[in-house]
């Protein structure tokens, strides 16, 4: 949230004042005669055949604050803007359908993308013209946004029609490259998986992982895909290859910046190529992602650190993202106030130190002379001078200032001040624990408590994965309250329609924006994982119902995937499809999965068909590009693969039950799903998949079967005997797909 500002005038209230969105709120008091997106606004665009300015962003996007603070508080600025335009402020987290038409516009016509995204249209909606942050001065190679307001100002005034014109031609070629060239099948697997690995190794940083220079982002459907490569090409080199890409890169960011060490959680993505110097904000789809990612890397490779980082991303997100109820928040800003007599936000405020702080802070002295804060220093990187080099300083808010950074191993640090590993360990425990109580006195990032469905479905599976792998009954506990919290406050039983966003203060369901793909698919993923977890059927019935729900509002008929939004409202002018995964997986992406184990749970065919069909739509691009669809790729490795079905037949409560469900739960087999079959045949799954009735305990004993199309392996009642059967059929063998 940008500060506020003298050239604001006193008492000033735009209608935002009354949006839900906080970064909405954020604007209420520009100069700026805002409107929040609707017919209101696009009414008054048609009375009066002015332009519309779009204005896109988030609430914790730091350059939005930038240019709010430069330019929307500007009392000349809002002057120019109220007199030649219709204002419009959209929240893109709130409505994503909006963010998609228009940046899908900003990148087909060469104006860049990102946030924030402004955009001229017509009264009727269509774009003509449009950019991303503007600065406030023209300089030698930035023209101003005064200068763009005044131009095209001036241009709707003398060259309307030619405006127009041009709009409606971009929405014509906007309308006809939409569409995706589907294939008849499925694409084959082994010539896509092969090709995504080797796109991803051509841009694999072998010194400091990650993908590409800088800036690096975490893009946790990377990590997805090379596991799933590695756990289906075991001994293979393409597989050995794929976990060292992602075993390295995990290790460097958890030693980096842009982990906090001293608050917990991740940031959102380094500046530079070593992960040191962060964007500061941190969203909850990265630690619902990198929880499970850490979860999953510490089962594979059984190192500890792993486990700890995933502890230490959930624990950020049950201390500062949780709300009493049961929902988690979406965000923390990356801007706030030095200290309590500051007037000025300024990025990574909140946490980044001064050697002189920390020395004061730390000035504990050890037996051998040194005190804890020079042994922390020198373990995290601290310099006196500061360790932030001016060119990842844009805006002169760091200088002096120090991002944590681990570059020495706990060894090194122990053999340079004469200590042992333990005494060192505990030292910097301590120091961590200091640190924080002292971070807490400063005045903290703003939090958006918004509480979106498809982040908190993603944060659903992070609680119940890493439940699950880490043996963690609390963290399963809490994706069972969040389950609740959505069921209850976001999903309307009438109708059957996920809400996309919820705030705390009362709300109709009637005026809240209905839910797009990416809520149901990462809500019903969600829900899958959190049925793996506690084994309660009650979570399998309403991913049905809202698979079901997303057919019918998504689905396209005629050339097959799930459009983003439904064709509900009239002033989102395209119906696109997401082909590519980024910081979130597609919708997409994730529902290829989804209906794969909703087939096995179910027995209904047309879900691994309608999968089928996913893959197909979008076979052209996966041949082409797979790296830009890693969790689709990962989606076409298990629809080739086939999916197990492991069945335990067995009371819960039975000891020997749990271990066989212990055994199926701790091992990564990522074409899996597991069944518990308690022999209730009134139940939903035996009531959907006949053939449980012919499974039967052996010889009155807690029993395994591995099924593969509703066809299964002979039964066994020992945990190793099942451990082996998974192992060996998590391996994909050679073949012609």
């Amino acid at each position: 949230m940008a500060s506020s500002s003298t050239q604001t005038p006193s008492g000033h209230v735009n209608r935002l004042i009354h949006e839900k969105s906080l970064y909405l709120q954020q604007h209420a008091r520009n100069p700026v005669d805002w409107y929040p997106w609707g017919q209101e606004a696009f009414s008054r665009a048609a009375r009066e055949m002015k332009p519309i300015f779009l204005s896109v962003g988030y609430s914790t996007c730091h350059w939005c604050h930038v240019m709010e603070r430069e330019s929307f508080e500007d009392e000349e600025i809002g002057r120019i803007l109220n007199e030649n335009f219709i204002c419009v402020k959209v929240d893109r987290e709130e409505r994503p359908d909006v963010d998609e038409v228009y940046m899908t516009f900003l990148q087909a016509t060469d104006s860049g993308g990102g946030w924030p995204m402004s955009v001229w249209l017509t009264p009727d909606l269509r774009p003509f013209v449009g950019g991303t942050y503007f600065p406030p001065e023209d300089g030698v190679r930035r023209v101003s946004f005064r200068s763009v307001l005044l131009r095209i100002a001036e241009q709707w005034k003398e060259n309307r029609a030619f405006l127009c014109e041009r709009s409606e031609h971009i929405l014509s070629v906007l309308q006809s490259s939409s569409g995706i060239d589907r294939g008849d099948e499925p694409p084959p697997c082994l010539p896509v998986q092969e090709q995504c690995l080797q796109q991803l190794k051509r841009i694999f940083d072998e010194e400091y992982g990650g993908f590409g220079e800088f800036p690096k982002f975490p893009t946790p459907v990377n990590f997805s895909f090379l596991f799933c490569l590695w756990a289906l090409r075991k001994g293979s080199p393409e597989g050995t290859q794929a976990l060292h890409m992602a075993v390295h890169t995990l290790k460097w960011m958890m030693y980096g910046g842009i982990h906090d060490h001293i608050g917990k959680g991740f940031h959102r993505y380094s500046t530079d190529q070593t992960w040191h110097v962060p964007h500061f904000e941190k969203m909850l789809y990265d630690q619902a992602q990198l929880g499970v990612t850490y979860a999953e890397a510490f089962q594979i490779s059984g190192n500890e650190i792993f486990a700890d980082t995933a502890h230490d991303i959930l624990q950020y997100v049950l201390q500062h993202l949780s709300d009493d109820a049961g929902g988690f928040y979406s965000a923390e800003d990356a801007d706030s106030l030095p200290n309590a007599q500051s007037k000025v936000k300024k990025e990574g405020a909140f946490a980044i130190w001064t050697a002189k702080e920390i020395q004061q802070l730390l000035d504990i002295e050890e037996t051998n002379g040194n005190t804890f804060g020079d042994i922390f220093m020198h373990h995290y990187g601290v310099k006196k001078e500061g360790n932030i080099s001016a060119s990842q300083d844009v805006h002169g808010e760091l200088q002096g200032q120090n991002v944590l950074i681990i570059r020495s191993s706990l060894e090194l640090t122990a053999a340079k001040f004469g200590l042992d590993v333990a005494r060192v360990q505990k030292i910097l425990s301590m120091c961590r624990d200091r640190l924080y109580e002292a971070r807490r006195l400063r005045p903290p990032p703003l939090r958006d408590t918004k509480i979106l469905a498809s982040w908190n479905g993603l944060m659903i599976s992070g609680f119940a994965r890493c439940g699950v792998i880490l043996r963690d009954e609390g963290y399963m506990e809490r994706a069972k309250l969040a389950a609740s919290f959505l069921h209850e406050n976001m999903y309307d039983l009438k109708s059957g329609i996920l809400l996309r966003s919820f705030y705390k203060s009362h709300q109709p369901i009637a005026d809240l924006v209905p839910g797009f793909l990416d809520d149901y698919a990462f809500l019903i993923r969600g829900l899958l994982d959190l049925y793996e977890a506690c084994l309660d059927e009650f979570y399998l019935e309403w991913a049905v119902q809202l698979q079901d729900k997303q057919d019918q509002l998504f689905w396209d008929s005629k050339g097959s995937g799930y459009f983003s939004s439904d064709a509900s409202d009239s002033s989102i002018l395209l119906r696109l499809k997401d082909d590519q995964d980024g910081a979130e997986p597609s919708g997409n992406s994730v529902s290829v999965v989804n209906l794969l184990r909703l087939a096995c749970y179910t027995g209904r065919t047309e879900f691994m068909e309608r999968s089928g069909q996913i893959l197909a739509a979008f076979s052209e691009r996966l041949l082409k590009v797979p790296a830009s669809l890693p969790e689709m790729v990962r989606g076409n490795m298990i629809y080739h693969q086939t999916v197990r079905q492991v069945v335990v037949c067995g009371n819960r409560d039975d000891p020997n039950t749990r271990q066989l469900l212990e055994t199926a739960q701790s091992l990564y087999v990522p074409n899996k799903v597991l069944i518990l079959a308690e022999g209730t045949q009134t139940s939903f799954l035996y009531s959907h998949l006949p053939f449980l009735l012919s499974l039967e305990q052996k010889d009155g004993k807690a029993t395994a079967y591995v099924c593969e199309n509703f066809t299964c392996s002979l039964p066994t009642t020992s945990p190793a005997e099942l451990r082996t059967m998974l192992v060996l059929s998590g391996t994909q063998q050679s073949s012609p797909l």
